[in-house]
């Protein structure tokens, strides 16, 4: 069966779908993905078929609806406008791309961005699709959603109002361009007005599959049996991948050291925030590694105890660590907690501050601090504590032994074709 992925946006959402398409591959079922320029290598060499989504996520992030958003701190509405803005950008000429990618495939699988395209293809073409995310946007009591202003637990009413809000914000701001999309290329009528089509999905039951793991974030009582938690989907570094020399160098030339790295996500201050990290590690004595993305900064800038990463897979860093200490996207807070090791959650925007919470909550890690909110003084509080608290550091190896245990992506292939033996 050939199975289409559509995987819309940075490496974060593109990675785990690899490994889910292989764990599909592994099963006998033709799959191919559909995604960026920028990962096109990535999948080849994971031997997965590849189909060209136009649109550049490092443009996008680098725009400045990209900056805006990730430098709008609390200011909720206008953070989440200039949010919507960026992911129009790398969007609006997408759907074309993804209907080339889909037409021939027998079944779909979709991204949190994905979601955009794939179920209105499914629609046209009349095959089993299903979502494939790594927040969670379904409405529940249990929790506010992941964009809520607040991460605060106020209560079952208050939780499902953000979720509701939430709902709304994933279509607005896309249905016009949607049902242009939806008339000019798929030939299907539009999404009447008064129709938000995320909520309709929610009642529809459209199936989905969370690539999280269960004891990370338990399924809540309210989600239907429509909606699986399947474990995390890891894509470990292949046999053939040697380390650096000059980083095992450093590993065993001291301590554990403290990981840094933002990911994707634009700090807009790379050199205030790398003196400020720097600064941090020298308050509490701690070595460093660090992995700033777009920062540009190179290996002379740094001081002789703090080591300049380049793209280094996490399964074989994280596990040499102290303490980790990142944006709080969704894979590099399962790499994390996978590793066994406290957490520090620096969140900018959308998923980060939820991901904080729950790494505060489940007694892994210290309170997030919100990038606004960073200063050299909060860093080292946070870094002294997650290197020296026995009790975080017992509860994040007990969590990380039971993430290692887990096989997402076998559970998730296994729902998969449930689903699609018994679409009609």
């Amino acid at each position: 069966m050939k199975i289409t992925i559509l995987a819309i946006g940075t490496l974060g959402d593109v990675q785990p779908l690899v490994a889910l398409g292989k764990g599909l591959q592994a099963e006998g079922h033709e799959v191919s993905v559909a995604t960026h320029a920028a990962f096109e290598t990535f999948i080849l060499t994971n031997k997965l078929g590849f189909f060209l989504i136009e649109g550049n996520i490092k443009e996008a992030f680098q725009s400045e609806a990209g900056r805006a958003a990730y430098q709008g701190g609390w200011n909720f509405i206008k953070s989440w406008h200039n949010f919507a803005r960026m992911i129009k950008q790398l969007i609006i000429h997408a759907g074309t791309d993804a209907w080339t990618a889909c037409r021939d495939a027998d079944a779909i699988l979709f991204s949190p961005i994905g979601y955009l395209f794939g179920p209105h293809i499914a629609e046209k073409l009349n095959i089993p699709a299903m979502a494939a995310y790594f927040q969670p946007i379904h409405l529940t009591g249990a929790f506010p959603s992941f964009i809520s202003p607040t991460q605060r637990n106020l209560g079952s009413i208050f939780n499902q109002f953000t979720h509701i809000v939430a709902e709304l914000m994933y279509w607005l701001p896309y249905r016009s361009m949607i049902n242009k999309w939806r008339e000019e290329c798929l030939n299907l009528p539009p999404i009447p007005l008064t129709v938000n089509y995320v909520k309709q999905m929610r009642r529809q039951r459209y199936p989905a599959i969370y690539g999280i793991s269960p004891n990370v974030l338990p399924k809540p009582p309210d989600w239907g049996n429509n909606i699986e938690i399947t474990g995390y989907w890891f894509l470990d570094s292949s046999e053939d991948w040697n380390a650096p020399k000059d980083l095992v160098d450093f590993l065993g030339s001291g301590p554990p050291p403290v990981y840094v790295g933002f990911g994707s996500t634009n700090t807009g201050k790379p050199k205030e925030i790398t003196d400020l990290i720097i600064q941090a590690l020298k308050l509490t004595n701690q070595r460093g590694v660090l992995s700033m993305g777009w920062g540009g900064f190179s290996q002379s800038d740094l001081p002789d105890n703090v080591f300049k990463a380049e793209s280094i897979p996490h399964d074989w860093l994280f596990p040499q660590m102290a303490t980790v200490i990142h944006h709080g996207g969704a894979g590099t807070t399962a790499a994390g907690l996978r590793a066994g090791i406290p957490s520090i959650i620096v969140p900018f925007f959308v998923d980060q501050p939820f991901w904080g919470q729950r790494v505060s909550e489940l007694g892994v890690g210290p309170k997030p601090i919100p990038i606004k909110r960073l200063s050299i003084d909060r860093l080292a509080v946070a870094i002294m504590k997650a290197v020296s608290d026995k009790e975080i550091q017992m509860r994040a190896a007990m969590l990380g032994k039971k993430i290692r245990a887990e096989d997402g992506v076998n559970r998730a292939v296994e729902v998969i074709n449930r689903h699609i033996s018994s679409f009609t």
